[in-house]
C-alpha cells in the first residue's frame, strides 16, 4: 500500500469514548493515509452508525481522503430510541465534535447526518464551526404534517449544505433553495434501501469538488 492509498475502512477501525453533559458518546473512525478533511457522521432517531447508507458513505469518502466518525449518541449509547430536546441533543454533539475535532487539528471540518442527525447537523454547524454539511433523508416534516416544515433548520445552518433525499421520503423532500445542492433520488424512500452505494458516490463528488476547490 503506498502512502498516498487510503486506508480500507475495515483495516484500521479506531473507537473513540467522549463525555459530554447528557451522557458518553462514542465514535467509530476510519482513517486514511493523506488526511484531506474530517466527516463526522450520526444515525437518525431510532438507528445506529450502521445505517447502510452512513456505511456508504464512510467508504466512499475514505477512499477520497476524509477521516469518517461515525457518532452514536449519547441517547443511544443509553438505550433510547427518542433523542429528547433538541436543546440536549445540540449540547452534547458541541461537545463530542470538538473532541473528536481535537485529534485532527488543521481539516476542515464537515458533519451530517440521517434524518434526525441531518437535524442536529444543521442546528450545529455554525456552532462548531463546520465548513458545510451533509443532510441524508432530511425530515421535512412529521409524515402527514406538511405544515410543520423544518426548513428553517437548513437555511439556518451557516454553511453550505447537501441533500439528499428519495422521492418516495413520507418526510418530505425539501425545496433545492434551501441547500447548496439537492439530491432527490428516484424510487428511494427514507431508509435508501434500494442504492446506499449510490448515496456515498454522491456524497464523496460533491466533498471532492469543494475540497479541490477550496471552498471547504
Amino acid at each position: 500500500m503506498s502512502a498516498s492509498e487510503p486506508v480500507s475502512p475495515a483495516d484500521t477501525p479506531t473507537t473513540m469514548e467522549i463525555a459530554t453533559p447528557h451522557g458518553p458518546a462514542v465514535a467509530e473512525i476510519d482513517e486514511v493515509a493523506d488526511l484531506r478533511f474530517l466527516l463526522v457522521l450520526t444515525h437518525g432517531s431510532a438507528g445506529g452508525v450502521d445505517a447502510p447508507d452512513l456505511l456508504a458513505v464512510r467508504d466512499a469518502v475514505v477512499k477520497i481522503g476524509g477521516v469518517v466518525a461515525r457518532v452514536l449518541q449519547p441517547f443511544r449509547v443509553r438505550g433510547a430510541r427518542a433523542p429528547g430536546p433538541a436543546v440536549k441533543q445540540d449540547e452534547a454533539w458541541e461537545v463530542l465534535a470538538a473532541g473528536i475535532r481535537g485529534r485532527y487539528p488543521g481539516l476542515p471540518l464537515v458533519q451530517g447526518g440521517r434524518s434526525n442527525g441531518a437535524r442536529v447537523a444543521c442546528r450545529t454547524a455554525s456552532r462548531v464551526g463546520a465548513e458545510a454539511v451533509v443532510a441524508l433523508a432530511f425530515p421535512l416534516h412529521p409524515p402527514g404534517r406538511p405544515e410543520r416544515s423544518r426548513a428553517g433548520e437548513l437555511r439556518a445552518a451557516g454553511v453550505d449544505v447537501l441533500v439528499v433525499n428519495g422521492d418516495r421520503d413520507p418526510f418530505g423532500v425539501p425545496e433545492a433553495a434551501d441547500a447548496a445542492r439537492l439530491v432527490v433520488l428516484p424510487g428511494e424512500g427514507h431508509d435508501f434501501k434500494k442504492d446506499p452505494v449510490r448515496v456515498g458516490g454522491v456524497v464523496a463528488d460533491w466533498l471532492d469538488v469543494r475540497m479541490r476547490s477550496g471552498s471547504a
